[in-house]
């Protein structure tokens, strides 16, 4: 589980909560808080969009499943994976291109296999690059369709809490006869819109951006796959390979993999 989404989720009610109770009233003006009929209007009225809006309801689903996507630790390591890369480059540049095969049944990415086993196929370069620049870009549509689902989320749950903050007042004012109810009434009909910031911006905003950076993250990982592979076909020397691919790291990474290149980098007296 990723502690920080779940720590700031909580962290997120329980400020909310210590809003409310360190008032005059305490604990008792949680009751204040709550209004069924506002949750109906907040969150039906903003899913029942969502649903509109989805291309199938088995696509609804899955988009709503994504949530748990941002609960899960992201594994991908762009530094691992050029040394694996680098590791395969000097498979290629000692046995040939047909030893990748037997590699590639060690690797468990499906992205990589799939552009190993291309290589080793004799596949002309360009066409290799398109196939896997096609496959990554249907790959980065699919998780774009779970992030716009959150983020679509995030701007109708506000846009609904006012719509049912619009219902209360017109309620509040035909029946304005009493003075001493115009007080509680405006409150409930303020609630559909604390409501509906609540969940965008404690949930909708937060997930959309998490999943927004886990999937630049996979992006990022599997372009480096796809320009090592091409280096690999090349055959360039592993050293101009790892030298390349650690451009598109961050330079204290670059300086890290460095000072632990000895052990698992590319070796000394690589041909040129």
């Amino acid at each position: 589980m990723d502690i920080t989404t779940i720590v700031g989720m909580v962290v997120c009610a329980v400020m909310v909560v210590l809003g409310i109770v360190t008032g005059e009233e305490g604990p008792a003006a949680m009751g204040h808080f709550y209004d069924l009929v506002s949750i109906f209007i907040t969150l039906g009225g903003s899913i029942c969009c969502m649903l509109m809006q989805a291309k199938s309801f088995p696509a609804f689903i899955a988009s709503f499943k994504s949530f748990s996507l941002a609960l899960k630790v992201h594994k991908i390591d762009p530094a691992e994976g050029i040394r694996n890369i680098i590791n395969l480059s000097n498979v290629a540049r000692k046995e040939g291109l047909l030893a990748l095969e037997e590699a590639a049944n060690n690797i468990e990415d499906d992205f990589l296999k799939k552009g190993i086993m291309l290589i080793v196929d004799g596949t002309d370069p360009e066409l290799v690059r398109n196939i896997m620049d096609t496959e990554l870009g249907a790959i980065d549509e699919r998780h774009n369709d779970k992030i716009m689902f959150w983020a679509n989320w995030g701007g109708m749950g506000p846009a609904w809490g006012m719509i049912g903050t619009l219902v209360g007042l017109v309620n509040m004012l035909y029946n304005m006869e009493d003075m001493s109810k115009i007080g509680p009434n405006m409150a409930i009909a303020l609630l559909t819109t604390l409501y509906g910031s609540l969940l965008a911006n404690w949930i909708c905003v937060p997930i959309s951006f998490k999943l927004k950076m886990h999937n630049a993250d996979e992006i990022k990982m599997k372009e480096i796959m796809v320009e090592g592979l091409l280096s690999i076909q090349a055959g360039e020397n592993p050293r101009v390979i790892e030298e390349k691919l650690k451009s598109f790291l961050a330079p204290s990474v670059r300086d890290a993999m460095s000072e632990g290149g000895d052990e698992g980098g590319a070796p000394e007296g690589g041909e040129a």
